[in-house]
């Protein structure tokens, strides 16, 4: 019987990530409280809520894999995720401007017919360059990036807020571990490069 394949997330920069590997999908919203527990740590906090997204789905075909995320930014120790407006996200830039930013992108892949999940969290350094306030507002009112962790996003302009990018796997500072991704599906016995070719 054919493998169905759902994300739990209706993030539109995880579904374009995910259109990258030709395999068909359908999104469905996970409803999970992304509250942080008492002492977790960002790892902690992604790697659960990737899980949980992943698990929340119910009511789905019986051969059917589905892939939870979660990203949060840590800025001097402290965990940050969507802005949702102007003023916080210009602090957080501001915050930002000539620092380290480490983001934690938690990824999950459940069978649910087996009952069993991967799940890896990555890291991925973004080295700020320093940033003027008017650099910091031009940059806002060109993208609003109010609903990404970190308020910016990569893959547009906000690639000029950076000096240096570090990490295994550009797709995962947008949300989506696409590299990793493909080495679980493998593991599940779905190669994406054999797959297009039937």
């Amino acid at each position: 019987m054919k493998t169905s394949l759902i994300l739990a997330s209706t993030s539109p920069f995880r579904q374009q990530l995910l259109a990258k590997i030709n395999l068909p999908f359908t999104c469905i919203a996970p409803q999970v409280d992304e509250t942080p527990q008492k002492n977790e740590t960002a790892e902690q906090l992604v790697r659960r809520l990737s899980i949980a997204k992943a698990k929340a789905i119910s009511n789905i075909p019986k051969h059917t894999l589905v892939i939870g995320g979660d990203q949060v930014a840590v800025i001097n120790g402290e965990i940050i995720g969507k802005p949702h407006h102007f003023e916080n996200a210009f602090s957080q830039l501001s915050t930002a401007s000539g620092k380290i930013v480490t983001f934690y992108t938690g990824l999950c892949l459940w069978n649910n017919e087996k009952n069993s999940h991967q799940v890896i969290v990555e890291r991925f350094n973004v080295h700020f360059r320093e940033l003027s306030d008017t650099m910091i507002t031009n940059y806002l009112h060109a993208e609003e990036p109010y609903q990404c962790a970190g308020s910016f996003k990569s893959e547009g302009l906000g690639i000029a807020l950076f000096s240096r990018l570090e990490g295994k796997d550009p797709n995962t500072l947008i949300g989506l571990p696409l590299i990793s991704l493909i080495e679980m599906l493998g593991n599940e016995g779905i190669e994406v490069l054999e797959h297009m070719s039937k």
